[in-house]
Formats: structure tokens, sequence, C-alpha cells
């Protein structure tokens, strides 16, 4: 179990990382998501040992994980941390920077070991390839076998797919997760992209300013959202009167509502003149104003400027969330 007990770290006088506390089990996959600042990259470093705590204490399983004053090479041997800047050696190829650090006295399996890995990230192809040669894409797949190479028993990944093809990334994510679980490697992931919390994690910590503001399942972190800053990490979100959906009688009281959880009727109190259309593929997601108030909702077809329609929510939604 990997035990966060109350931690707080500095940068001179500049708090990054607020008393933070959880506990995440074995073979779990964690995802901290948050605005950009919010501390999720520091907070990986920390429990990775390179840095110093002002406070608090980090633990895995019965092992204290301890900073650079205490190690003379920071950094865990059960972990991997896998940075944005991948911290590989381009004028070697690809695979002798994926088995840099296996053995060479079986040199069948460690062969065997490398092309398991290039497969999974779908670059066998380029296994004689010099690294300073590929594409950033290309160097972060790189990066993320290496790290798997030893099989660590916790993997700290710091937004590990923002240079890797919209295309080529649903495979990727697919086999790196199925892979982590079948071996039961517990892996925390800093990330701004939604999907990686909703689809692949376990949990979901939400920071804001260098402190946790939610933490729970995924599913119910983006369910029942503590307010709009959570909500919004997730997609469009409207804060909209809760009269203006069912009968009530407090007229002050907002729920919030994802874009894709409003859709039109022909008669609500929820009445909007749409302003724009944006296409997105599957759908359109249209901005439209209400009462001098921005909302946005999704929509199979188009709708034309200025043109006035009514909306509405599912009564299970409305409910949940009031």
């Amino acid at each position: 179990m990997l035990q966060v007990n109350n931690i707080s770290f500095s940068y001179d006088t500049q708090t990054v990382i607020n008393s933070v506390t959880f506990k995440l089990q074995k073979g779990q996959n964690l995802s901290i998501i948050g605005e950009s600042g919010c501390g999720k990259s520091t907070l990986l470093k920390l429990i990775y040992g390179l840095y110093d705590l002002n406070e608090g204490e980090i633990f895995w399983k019965d092992n204290q994980i301890l900073g650079p004053k205490f190690h003379l090479v920071p950094g865990a041997d059960e972990m991997k941390y896998l940075a944005q800047d991948f911290d590989l050696m381009p004028y070697i190829t690809v695979e002798e920077n994926v088995g840099k650090f296996l053995s060479n006295i079986y040199p069948d399996e460690k062969k065997a070991r490398i092309n398991e890995l290039l497969e999974m990230v779908e670059m066998t192809s380029f296994a004689n390839t010099k690294v300073k040669y590929l594409s950033g894409g290309q160097q972060q797949r790189v990066a993320l076998a290496r790290v798997l190479a030893l099989e660590p028993e916790v993997l700290l990944l710091d937004e590990p797919f923002s240079n890797i093809d919209s295309f080529r990334k649903g495979a990727l994510r697919r086999n790196l997760f199925a892979y982590l679980k079948h071996k039961e490697i517990t892996c925390i992931i800093a990330t701004h992209d939604s999907i990686d919390a909703l689809s692949f994690s376990d949990e979901t910590i939400v920071m804001k300013n260098g402190a946790i503001v939610s933490h729970d399942f995924s599913k119910n972190v983006y369910l029942k959202p503590k307010d709009k800053y959570v909500a919004s990490l997730f997609g469009e979100v409207n804060e909209i009167k809760l009269h203006n959906l069912v009968e009530t009688e407090d007229k002050e009281k907002t729920i919030l509502l994802y874009a894709s959880e409003l859709y039109l009727t022909d008669i609500s109190d929820l009445i909007v003149t749409v302003k724009q259309c944006y296409f997105k593929g599957n759908n359109y997601l249209i901005k439209a104003v209400f009462e001098r108030k921005v909302i946005f909702f999704e929509n199979p077809f188009s709708i034309s400027e200025n043109e006035v329609v009514c909306l509405s929510a599912d009564e299970e939604i409305v409910e949940m969330r009031k």
C-alpha cells in the first residue's frame, strides 16, 4: 500500500503542496487531475523521492520514501518515474534505450523482454533506430517501454500521452493499463485528459492550489462533482438554477449539468437563444444564452443563430445533483 500522510512542500516561500493525504492499494490506478500549476507534477516527484518534504511522510509498504537529503541518488528503488522530458539517450537505438537497465547475463531473455515492450507500445519497427531521429510521440512511447522494463512495483507517469497522436493514443492506453492490471503494478498518472481518469483509473484525485479538493472513485468524481471547478475538468459545464428544471420553492439553489446532459424539449422554463454551433464530429456543441448567462449543450444537428429553443435534463441526473 502507498500511504501519503499529510505532506507539504514549498519552493522557497511558495507553498506548492499543502497537507495532502491519501492511500492507494497495490495494483490500483490513480489519476491526478487539475489545472496547470496545481501541483500534480510536484506531487509525483515527492512520491518518487526527488524532493525533501517540509512536513509529513510517504510510505510504500513498510518502507519510508525519503528525499535527496537521505540518498546520494534520489528516487525509490521500487518505483519508476516517467517525466515529461522522457530522459532518453539520443545517440543509441530504441532497443538499447529500453534495455538499458536490463541484465546482460541472459541475452535471449533480455531480447525477448525488449521485444515484448516494443510490441506493446507499437515501436517494434523502430528497434534499431537511434532515438534522436524519432518524433516526440515516438520518443514518449519508447520512454514508456523503458520505465516498464524492470517491472516496477509503483509507476509514476507525468502526462504520458501528451505527445502521442490521437489515432494511436487509444490503443496505447488500452495496452498499457491492461498490462499494469495484469502485472498488479500500482500506477499514479498526472494528466489533463479526463479519458485517462474516467476510462482507466480506479480512483481520481482533483487538485487545486496544491491541495486535494476531491478524491473518490473516478465515476463518482464525474457524476457527483464537488463544485464547478471539479466538473469543468471533464468538459463544458453549466450552473443552472434548479427551479428552471423542476418545480421547487427554492429559487436560489443551483445545480451543475454537463453540456452532454442537456437536450432539446418542447416546453420548459429553460428557454435559451442559440449564438454559435461547433461541430465536434459525432454532434454539435451549442453555445446559447439564458438570462444573459452562457449555456452550453450538445445536439446531434446544428441550430441556426438566434433560434430560441427549450432545454431539459433527465430527472435522475437532476435528482442526483440536487
